[in-house]
Order: C-alpha cells, then structure tokens, then sequence
C-alpha cells in the first residue's frame, strides 16, 4: 500500500519511537493552539478536546491517507469525528495537516467562521459528515465502510467516539451491523475517560464491561493508553493488518489531558480559562515539552 505523507514536516515512516515523537510535539502543538482558539472565542469544550488530542494527532500526523490537495480522492481514508462537539481539536489538526490555513483558527466560532461548535462538511473541505448530535458518526461510518466492502476499495474508515456517546441505541445498532458485516477496514476508538457533561459515564448510565460487549457484536477488542503515543500508532498498525472482523481500540484516557486542573474534572466538559488559568495551561504545556 502506498501512503501519503501525513505532515510536511514529518514522516509515517521511521522507528515506532520517531513516529510517537513526532506525534508527542504535534499534540502538544495542537493542545496550545485550542486553548488560545477557546479563550479568544469565549467558549468551547476544553476538557474533550484535551482528553481526544493524543488520539486524533496520531490519526492526522500519522496514520491518515489523505492528500490536502484532492480531499475528495475515491481512495482516501475517511475520518469521523462522532463526539462532534470536540472541535478544537479536530480544527487544529486539519489546519495542521494543511487541509486549510493555520490561520483560519483565529476564526473558531465566530460569525460566518466555517469553522464551526460541530464540524460542517457543506462548509469545511475534509470533513467527512456532519456530527454534533450523539450517536450518529458510527451509524455513517458503517455506511461508508459497507460501500468500501462492496466496491473493494483499501481505503480505511476511523470513527472516534466519546464513552459517553455509547449511551446512545443507534451506535450499538451500528456496532452490531458492522459486525455481521464484517467490516474489517473500520476501526473505533473510544475516548474513555470515564467522564460525560456533569457526571462520571458510569454513575449515569454504566457502560462496563465494555470490551465484552463489543466482543459479543463481533468486534475484536484492544486496550491501549490514550496518551501514549508509541502504544496508540502500535495500535493503528496492528488495525491495517488483514482481517474479517472491524476493530475497537478502547483508548483509556484524561479529560482536560496536559492541564492540571482540568484533568479529569466533569466541570471542565465546556468552559473557558480566566487570564491566570490560560498562562498556567500554557506554562504547563510549554514545560512538557521542554
């Protein structure tokens, strides 16, 4: 399989360990760069994008095949954000990726912006279905995977998804679906963090034991740290493999990942910096990098 270089400035090729390292100062990057687009735009959900931004970064600076200049190449990988409210992370990485101008963040969530509080495919290039309501991106993904089956294409299907969208029926209707199917050139990641608007998943609605209950839709099942860079693109290699079934990568994770004190705090799901909070997530970031 021939693949597209992920990032201008980076290679999909290499030892695992300069890969990660490569993704580790991407991340780092993109947690930086949503932290100022959230405070300059007076809101955003901080903690989602934080807990997604390790997994997402390995996606887009690694394992994605696309080509910035064709985004609607018939052979490119499809990426789906399903926990669509998580935005700033998914913006920071297209712009990084060079599917539009870094500089167009300086327009998150302003009037006319096409970069919007849930991605718009009919406005933003690279975004491939609208997502924001939970529980829809996998149902669209199953869909893409199926014609991909059909058409026997090699390209693949990423969903990522919250663990708190997993309350929804539609995506285990989803699930159960891809599973007779088959779909073994769709992957799922779980951005467990354990933790959804206001509560923990499992005070509201418990999702445990979750790997058994992909594993008895027909999926087949691998745990990995969210924020362990070499373990996640370990993850994404062993999911290109040949196989007959689609695979779930349950990605244990933070909320608010690489800030203190938003690290694992319901209360940070949505909400905005003060001036002193902003430079202390800075210096604390600028500092793991140091």
């Amino acid at each position: 399989m021939i693949r597209i270089m992920p990032d201008p400035n980076g290679s999909s090729t290499g030892s695992i360990e300069q890969r990660a390292a490569h993704v580790r100062s991407r991340a780092n990057w993109m947690r930086r760069r949503l932290l100022k687009m959230i405070v300059d735009a007076g809101q955003g959900h901080p903690g989602g994008d934080l807990s997604a931004t390790d997994i997402i970064a390995s996606i887009y600076f690694d394992v994605l095949r696309i080509d910035p200049a064709n985004l609607l190449a018939p052979d490119r990988d499809r990426f789906i954000m399903s926990k669509g409210h998580c935005t700033g992370a998914l913006y920071t990485a297209m712009a990084g990726r060079g599917l539009f101008a870094e500089e167009e963040l300086n327009t998150y969530l302003k009037p006319r912006s096409r970069l919007n509080g849930h991605p718009n495919r009919t406005y933003l290039p690279g975004v491939e279905t609208n997502t924001g309501p939970l529980g829809h991106g996998l149902p669209v993904g199953v869909g893409i995977a199926v014609a991909g089956q059909i058409d026997d294409a090699d390209y693949r299907t990423f969903v990522l998804t919250g663990d708190g969208e997993l309350q929804e029926g539609s995506m285990w209707e989803a699930a159960m679906f891809a599973g007779h199917r088959g779909l073994g050139r769709l992957t799922v990641i779980v951005d467990r963090n354990r933790l959804q608007q206001g509560a923990k998943t499992e005070d509201t609605n418990g999702l445990e034991p979750l790997a058994d209950k992909w594993r008895a839709f027909g999926w087949e099942v691998a745990g990995v740290d969210g924020h362990d860079h070499a373990a996640l693109l370990a993850a994404f290699d062993d999911a290109a493999l040949p196989r007959d079934k689609p695979r779930v990568i349950i990605a244990d994770t933070h909320k608010g990942k690489g800030v203190s004190f938003m690290e694992d705090q319901p209360g940070w799901h949505h909400g905005v910096p003060n001036p002193e909070q902003y430079a202390q997530a800075l210096a604390e970031l600028e500092a793991e990098m140091a």
